[in-house]
Order: C-alpha cells, then sequence, then structure tokens
C-alpha cells in the first residue's frame, strides 16, 4: 500500500471514529427520573419521543425518515429513546442514529438493567413493544402512536401544535 493510501485510509478512519464519537458522547442514561426530566426540559412546548431500537426491523427502516423530518423541520424537538430489548453497544446506536442523520438529535439509551420501572415511568401500559412514539403537546396532552407512524399524521400534529402556540 503507497503512503498516499495509507494517509487516505488514516483519514476517512480518523473521520469516522470523529463522527461516531461525537454522537457516542451525545447519547443520555435514560434511569429512573428521565423520563420527568424529558417532560420538564420540553414543558410548554411540543414535542415528538421517538422510541425505537438497533435490532427492531421496522425502527431502521424508518429511522432515514425521522432524519429527514429533522431537516425538515429543524424546530422540531425530537427526543429518541434507544429501548431494545437487546441490551445495545454505545457504538452501535451512534452508528445507526448519524446513518439515519439523527446523531445531533436529544437521543437517550436505556440504561439500566432493569427495564420494566423505566418502560413503567414512561407508560404504565406499555410492555416493550418497538417502536412507540409519543406526542406530548404544549398542554402536555399525550397521545401515543404504536407500530411504524404515518409521518403526514406526525405532520399534521405538528402544523396544529403550531397553529396552537399562534394563537
Amino acid at each position: 500500500m503507497t503512503r498516499l493510501a495509507k494517509l487516505v485510509l488514516s483519514l476517512l478512519v480518523l473521520a469516522a471514529t470523529s463522527a461516531d464519537s461525537a454522537t457516542i458522547d451525545n447519547l443520555r442514561e435514560f434511569q429512573r427520573g428521565s423520563w420527568n426530566q424529558i417532560h420538564q426540559s420540553h414543558r410548554g412546548k411540543p414535542a415528538v419521543v421517538h422510541i425505537w431500537g438497533v435490532t427492531c426491523g421496522p425502527c431502521r427502516t424508518e429511522m432515514p425518515q425521522w432524519g429527514a423530518l429533522v431537516r425538515e423541520r429543524p424546530d422540531m424537538n425530537l427526543v429518541l429513546i434507544d429501548a431494545d430489548l437487546v441490551p445495545n453497544e454505545p457504538g452501535a446506536v451512534a452508528a445507526m442514529l448519524d446513518q439515519a442523520g439523527l446523531g445531533g438529535a436529544e437521543n437517550w439509551v436505556f440504561a439500566d438493567d432493569f427495564v420494566e420501572p423505566l418502560r413503567y415511568e414512561v407508560d404504565p401500559q406499555w410492555r416493550g413493544e418497538i417502536p412507540r412514539t409519543i406526542l406530548i403537546g404544549a398542554d402536555g396532552a399525550t397521545t401515543v402512536m404504536e407500530g411504524v407512524v404515518d409521518f403526514a399524521a406526525i405532520r399534521s400534529w405538528l402544523d396544529a401544535q403550531q397553529t396552537q402556540g399562534k394563537k
């Protein structure tokens, strides 16, 4: 391998590592009390909370669509929570987020092996099925969407929230 090829390869590896590191550093540990923290930090503002997982097939399919929505609506308050049934390595979570263009979003990862209390805080009826999306209105009202979301419905909800905010 020539010196130039080695240099280019080294720079590519460094760039990829830097991108992943920035996202890994951006991952927050979701533990007891985190759901309340999310609610408090978004109080009075509409927020979209999407719960997903690296090993979830439908999640993998729709994550790029979430990335497109963030690019389309950069002012949207999007919270992503990796609540996979299989514990994930932070690098795998970060890579999937980066690939979807979501590395800069508010990203959380379940950080307790005893996940039932974490799920219960989010919704006492939730048993861990993903994907799951929770729309939290500026007034605190919530709407739960189970399974793959209808992005047109998300856009309509965001538009309605924006209209209500202007009244």
